[in-house]
């Protein structure tokens, strides 16, 4: 009976032996390999951003990704029913987050579930907290056997965390990060392909919670992202940045912007926005003001857009700097009365002087001359603001960049016809704007801004930008007679931006005061004020452009708020590139004439 009974057991074993090594072999290896092995993604190192001398801008350090294995925190695995809550109650103070999503994640609504990401991006300290209390557990759990060690199924995957060194300074410019590792907006979302690299993979075998270090494990390795070297000047945006938020603080301004371009490579210097935000914290950051203000805003320019229109009357050759143009107080134009900024007798101005003067009138009449119609008029002034890049994007590719508004001459209102020509009725960026005067200090020739002068790819091999189209707007001629009608603007007592003057440079200027429609109601509201220009004057090397917007202490009129701020950033950008007076004496075009 005994030997029957030992027969009876062994033929059941034979049996289920035969059943898990033949029958349901595949099945079984299955789930071992499922339970045993643990994957997952190796995140690239992120490429960093500098200026165009190689100063950091945005860079990458070590952080660790805190993950779990939920199934080693169920009853069967820890033989307690709460170690979901026990561990969060653990990790909530470390990893600062809230105990009952730590619990809904490690006990999650699929059984099967293997990995989920309880804080992403920590410092190395957190995960050496957390490692210290994980081994502290584990030791008291083998002294102890009534004990369990929660914190077993914890684990970390190495990464990085983007870091801005400037904390706010180039905000705007550079973006941010997401809690996904990808740009959520400027550089950092324009070339995040090149940026982010390619993600690696790791697969291993684990025994509760830790990797088995006697078995292989599977990595296709991580490839680091690409370094991107921007045209930007930290020193010089330093300065833009400063200047700016302390005039639009003085003047209780909703925002500002400020351009520094390289007049003859187009490349931009310094693009600074004020309110800004600090991407290293985000948490503290206005929605408002984590764009890029300087590209997305789109404002009537007001008479900085003059120049334009001087443009197009010296290079159809209908008049010269030297002809008369007689300015009564109003104008009758179309279905409006016209005026300019100040109430005054007839004024017996040049064409240059209607530009140092900024008169609207006289900017009415003198685009009057471009076509024997109105009509034909309209259309050759539009073909120039085309030309100077207006009702079109910059170039540069930017996230969220606004093209501006510039309707069709065949669709300009009877107002529009005559406004435009001082520039109102029609939108354009900040930079559109800097772009125009630095196609005027180029001779004429507009080349599109850059932002980025190259990149450097995992194998340290820098491969520069390509480079940036170029269109001829007007004449070298033209040009240069515009460059010494701006001087006038600064440099004659009857000029309205005196106080953009810098002692030893010859300065070439145009100040704008527009009327300003408010983005939330789309109705007019406060003003615009700017201030356009380039220096030296006779040989330019800088271009700088700065507006405010809705200047509602003290003074609004683009002069006397954006000229200072122009003034100190251009004297800045001189002295930091080194640029020195050119010691030639000014044109002095005439402004007035005797009737």
């Amino acid at each position: 009976m005994v030997g029957l009974a030992l027969t009876l057991v062994l033929i059941a074993f034979v049996v289920r032996l035969l059943q898990v090594q033949a029958v349901d072999a595949s099945t079984y290896a299955a789930k071992a390999e499922q339970n045993r092995y643990v994957g997952y993604t190796l995140a690239a190192e992120r490429g960093g951003i500098t200026d165009r001398a190689g100063v950091a801008l945005a860079t990458s350090v070590d952080a660790y990704t805190i993950t779990a294995d939920p199934t080693l925190f169920t009853r069967k695995q820890l033989k307690i029913g709460d170690g979901p809550e026990q561990a969060a109650a653990l990790l909530a103070p470390i990893l600062g987050e809230e105990q009952d999503t730590l619990v809904k994640k490690l006990r999650p609504a699929n059984k099967d579930l293997r990995y989920v990401v309880l804080a992403n991006r920590q410092t190395p300290q957190v995960w050496k907290q957390i490692k210290d209390l994980k081994s502290a557990l584990g030791t008291k759990a083998e002294d102890d056997k009534s004990t369990v060690n929660v914190l077993a199924g914890v684990l970390a995957v190495p990464t990085s965390k983007r870091v801005y060194p400037n904390g706010d300074l180039a905000a705007g410019i550079l973006g941010w990060v997401n809690a996904d590792g990808k740009g959520g907006g400027g550089v950092e979302q324009q070339l995040n392909s090149l940026l982010a690299g390619k993600d690696g993979k790791i697969r291993y075998a684990q025994s509760g919670g830790v990797q088995v270090p006697t078995v292989g494990s599977t990595e296709t390795p991580a490839v680091p992202g690409s370094d991107v070297e921007l045209t930007i000047d930290r020193d010089i945006q330093w300065a833009a940045q400063n200047a700016i938020t302390d005039q639009v603080e003085e003047s209780k301004a909703d925002r500002g912007y400020v351009i520094v371009q390289d007049t003859r490579t187009g490349e931009i210097l310094a693009m600074a926005n004020s309110p800004g935000f600090d991407p290293n914290d985000l948490s503290k950051a206005s929605s408002v003001n984590m764009g890029n203000a300087a590209l997305q805003d789109a404002f009537e320019p007001g008479s900085t857009a003059k120049v334009m229109s001087m443009a197009a009357v010296l290079e159809q050759g209908v008049a010269t700097p030297q002809t008369h143009v007689v300015v009564p107080n109003r104008l009758h134009r179309g279905d409006r009365l016209f005026k300019d900024d100040i109430n005054h007798p007839t004024w017996y101005l040049t064409l240059n002087g209607v530009l140092a003067k900024s008169s609207n009138i006289g900017t009415i009449l003198a685009t009057g001359q471009l076509g024997k119609t109105q009509r034909q008029a309209n259309q050759v002034l539009y073909s120039y603001l085309r030309k100077f890049g207006l009702g079109r994007y910059t170039g540069l590719g930017f996230p969220g960049e606004t093209p501006g508004i510039l309707a069709r001459p065949g669709d300009w209102s009877t107002s529009q016809q005559y406004t435009i020509p001082f520039g109102q009725g029609v939108s354009i960026n900040a930079m559109q704007a800097a772009s125009v005067y630095s196609t005027i200090a180029n001779g004429g020739v507009r080349t599109e801004p850059t932002l980025v002068r190259g990149t450097k790819g995992p194998d340290g091999r820098f491969t520069p930008a390509a480079k940036p189209k170029e269109t001829r707007v007007v004449s070298a001629r033209t040009a240069k007679t515009l460059a010494q009608m701006l001087e006038s603007v600064v440099d004659d007592e009857e000029g309205t931006g005196t106080k953009a003057r810098i002692p030893g440079y010859r300065v070439a200027g145009k100040t704008g005061t527009a009327n300003r429609v408010d983005p939330a109601t789309g109705k007019y509201k406060g003003y615009t004020s700017s201030f356009a220009g380039f220096a030296p004057a006779d040989k330019p090397r800088i271009t700088v452009y700065c507006a405010i917007q809705n200047a509602t202490k003290g003074n609004y009129f683009g002069g006397q708020i954006c000229g200072p701020v122009y003034k100190k950033v251009m004297e800045f950008a001189l002295k930091s590139l080194q640029v020195p007076p050119t010691g030639a004496k000014a044109a002095r075009l005439p402004v007035i004439y005797k009737p």
